[in-house]
This record gives C-alpha cells, structure tokens and sequence, in this order.
C-alpha cells in the first residue's frame, strides 16, 4: 500500500521588532499578547520573547505604528514555498473561529450611506460621501444604497439616484419628522439587522456622530469617527484613515472581524460628485413599528442657532486664515482687508482660537472646520498636522511664514517667506492696482507650476 502523503501545515512564525519604528505608543502590543510573550523596556519598546511567541499576529494589528512584523526560519521559508499555489491553504489552515469570521463577513454586502436630513433638506456631507461610496462599491462590485429617514422625504431618493445610489431604503413615518437619538436607532439597527450592509457611511455632524456611536454599540461592530480617507484593501476591509495621537499620525484602521464596517466624515473632506440628473434606482419603503407613544423624548419647537451675519467658513471659496504669528486680535483686520479684495472670509488655526484672537466657528482643523476653497492663505501659520489635515486638500494653497522651514510649506503650492505684515499689505495694494486697471479680479482654473 502506498505510504500517505505528509500533510505540511502553514508556520505561524515570530513576531519581531522593526527597529525604528515603534512610538511608544503605551503598550498596545503587550496588552493584545495572549500569552504575555512581550514585555516593555525602559524606552518604552517591546521585548519580545520568541519561545512564548505563537505568531497569532494580535499585536501587530494592535501596533499603531506597524512597527512590529513576522519573520519565518529558513526552514519555514521553504514550507511556505511548497505549500505555494494551493488554493485550499486558506481553508485548510483555518482554525474554527476564522471559518466562523468568514461565514460572518461574507453574509453582508453593500455600501451604504445615511442621507441626514433637516426639514427634507440634505445635509451636503451625505452627497459627498455618495461620491466617495460609489467608488467603494465599484471596487467591492456591490450596489450603492442611500439610507433615507424622515417624513415626507422620498424627493431624497430620487435626489441619492442623481449623485450615485443604485437604491435607496426609505423609512418615511411622521415619527422619524425630527432627529432623535432613539427611533433613529431603532430604524437603523432595524435596517443593518434585515439587510446586512458591509459598509455604512455617515457624515461626522452633531447628528451623525451621536446616532453612528449609538449604532455601532447595539450591532456590536466598530466605528471609526471623522476619517480623511476611505479605501479598500484585497480582503474587502474598509480602510479607514484619520489622524491620531493628536495628530501626530495617520492611522490607517481596519474592522476586519465583525460588520458592518463604520466610519463618519466631516463635510468638504471628500469631494462633492457631479450630479446626473434623470439618473434612476430602486425605491425600498421599509417601515417600523413605532409610535410617538413609545418615544419619552418629545420635539416641543425647533429653535435656529445660527444668526444673521454668521460666516459658514467651511463652504468659502476663498478662505485666508491667521496663526500665531499674527500677535494679537487687532491685526486679524489685515487678513480681513485681504478677504475682503477676494470675496472671501478670515479663518484661524487652533493657537488662534485658543489665544481669542478669533471665534471658534473660524478655526481650521482636525478639532475646527475641515475646508476645500478654491484659495487658501495661511499667514502665520506654522502648519502643524491638526491644521493640515483641515485645510491641505484646498485648490491652491498659498503659505506665507518667516520660518522658511516651516511645514506648512510642504503642502503649500505657493510659498512666500517673508514678514507677514509686510507680504499681505503688498498683496492688498496689488490686488486693489489689479481692480482698478481691469475692473475686477477673477479667480479661474488656477494651477500650481
């Protein structure tokens, strides 16, 4: 009889550091070992202990700074060879708690994004993360489906269909007319729980963020808040970037274990795609057993914060903003001449704010205002990543700072090292000779060289 072919099981490997590389970023990886195989140094870094080490890879996914990777012996390298090109590896590797993750993830499928509303008005955000879905779906090869709630709000299926959804649920009941945490909930829980979406998009505003935390608790999935950038990667996790530490980094996470995959967006941090309008989709009506009955909390009036004379910072397209090195409140009135000559408005970086050299609602930033105008000015602005991440994906971005090292000329297309209090009066004087000769400044298809 012949002898049975030896089965070669896939190596796990070691974990090992990349030397470098680490943050100290407080023991992540030590606390995500299951067998307390790492502990720290005095430096802050990991020490790993290779005969405790069962290359279950939890700390490397729990590395912020992906400073830690497996490594294979010379022996196991060759195993890995061998066992190349065998399509079963996958499922005949896997333990019963990742069959039972697969079976998970790939009951859900779909990208979605929750169209908030006012008074049947569209929030903007919810129309730019259309744009930024549709491109999701396309590479996951699933539909786009808007999520549509309120009272008499079908007019916003049909507006979803022109900016990209393929279909759109709507959950039109007079109890869903005003925003509240709770029937909100319900309904979308009620929805993921029927449908079982494996993306949900929503934007990062008072209402998003308190109904997308609320979410994500009851389906037991995980939320990623205010992103900058969402993409796909081969095994169809969401990648979800934002800035973290501070902003001192940018952490690209993954929810590769449950679903759906969350995350929030602020407004203007993607862009707005082009409507189609006519384009067509399919209208899901979905009900909920729900009465103002069951509901404790009560909408008695709406009362609008905003005032006449407010500046909505974050839709200028014309925006020149002041940091530290502005000195003092009273000297925002040159930045304010300057906005004036280009029909635009003053914002501030955080240092700014924080000094009350400008009101809050003017701050550009990772905690302040994310901003995409046709022309962005910083004066005085040393370009820290809290403020680059609100303002860097602006047209044309013009930096002027003393500092010639300063960062903010990294992103800047144009920079002009020199006293700000000299470079903005010329910049006045020029425009207003401009004006003057030619009758008016139009700003068009502006490129940097």
């Amino acid at each position: 009889m012949a002898e049975a072919k030896t089965k070669l099981k896939k190596p796990r490997g070691k974990v090992r550091l990349i030397e470098g590389k680490c943050i100290a970023c407080g023991a992540r990886c030590q606390s995500s070992c299951p067998v307390d195989g790492i502990q720290m140094s005095d430096a802050g870094e990991p020490q790993i202990e290779l005969s405790k080490c069962i290359g279950c890879l939890k700390c490397v996914k729990a590395c912020p700074g992906s400073a830690l990777e497996i490594f294979y012996t010379p022996e196991e390298l060759e195993i890995l060879a061998q066992l190349a090109g065998q399509q079963d590896l996958a499922e005949e590797d896997a333990d019963p708690e990742e069959l039972a993750r697969r079976e998970l993830v790939a009951a859900y499928r779909g990208v979605w994004v929750f169209v908030e509303q006012t008074e049947g008005e569209a929030a903007r955000v919810s129309w730019e993360l259309m744009g930024k879905g549709q491109e999701l779906a396309a590479k996951l090869g699933v539909e786009l489906c808007a999520v549509v709630m309120g009272d008499k709000v079908e007019h916003l299926c049909r507006e979803a269909f022109s900016y990209g959804a393929d279909k759109a649920y709507l959950m039109d009941q007079p109890v869903l007319k005003h925003y509240r945490t709770y029937p909100y909930l319900d309904a979308l829980c009620h929805l993921i729980d029927k449908y079982k979406p494996e993306i949900v998009l929503m934007g990062a505003t008072g209402m998003g963020r308190d109904l997308a935390g609320a979410v994500a608790t009851r389906v037991k999935t995980g939320l990623t808040a205010d992103c900058t950038g969402l993409d796909i990667d081969p095994k169809r996790n969401l990648m979800q970037t934002r800035p973290a530490f501070g902003g001192n980094i940018m952490a690209t996470i993954m929810c590769d274990r449950f679903r759906p995959q969350m995350a929030t967006v602020r407004s203007h941090v993607m862009p707005m795609p082009a409507q189609v309008m006519g384009r067509t989709g399919k209208i899901v009506p979905v009900s909920l057993p729900i009465s103002e009955a069951d509901i404790f909390t009560k909408v008695l009036q709406v009362i609008r914060d905003k005032k006449a004379g407010d500046v909505d910072i974050a839709g200028a397209e014309f925006i020149v903003s002041g940091g530290r090195g502005m000195m003092a409140k009273e000297n925002f009135a040159i930045l304010q001449e300057l906005a004036d000559e280009l029909g635009g408005v003053v914002g501030a970086s955080r240092s700014a704010v924080d000094a009350g050299w400008m009101p809050g609602d003017r701050q550009v930033g990772q905690t302040g205002k994310t901003v995409r105008p046709k022309i962005y000015i910083a004066c005085g602005i040393s370009g820290a990543i809290q403020h680059l991440v609100g303002m860097q994906d602006s047209d044309l971005i013009v930096a002027i700072n003393r500092d010639k090292e300063a960062p903010i000329f990294e992103v800047a297309n144009y920079g002009i090292v020199g006293d700000l209090f000299d470079v903005v009066p010329a910049l006045i004087a020029a425009l207003r000779e401009m004006k003057a000769s030619k009758g008016s400044v139009e700003v068009k298809d502006v490129k940097a060289a």
